[in-house]
């Protein structure tokens, strides 16, 4: 059996967490899109949209190598029920980091989005 960092994998299209290919979908792998049935029943709301646009703006509005933190979007989003929208927003991160758009880090070292647990800041990538 192959190690499992040799195996294929894919982000989750809704939690951008990391799908690793397993035996059963051998035959449909390619349309595997979801990790698990909770994402396949939620799907990306507007809200998950907004939560992506509030990240990328509020790191527009700051110095290239600034940071934020998810709380920050939520906050912008959610307003006084802001703490319902932190899992959403690491989620939202997430997805931006599969786009490309952003990297996730803590204690300053970019880390793999889909294991890393406790605080996260979020930041642009640096170009060039």
């Amino acid at each position: 059996m192959a190690h499992r960092s040799a195996l294929p994998s894919k982000p989750c299209t809704v939690c951008g967490r990391t799908i690793t290919w397993r035996k059963k979908w051998e035959r449909d792998w390619d349309a595997v899109r979801y990790c698990s049935d909770a994402c396949r029943r939620t799907g990306v709301r507007s809200t998950d949209r907004e939560l992506e646009t509030t990240i990328l703006s509020l790191l527009a509005a700051r110095a290239s190598d600034a940071t934020i933190c998810p709380s920050d979007a939520a906050r912008a989003v959610g307003g006084d029920t802001w703490r319902d929208l932190m899992e959403p927003a690491r989620a939202a991160a997430r997805r931006l980091v599969t786009a490309g758009e952003v990297v996730i880090t803590q204690g300053g070292a970019v880390v793999d989005p889909s294991t890393a647990k406790g605080p996260i800041r979020i930041r642009r990538v640096r170009r060039g």
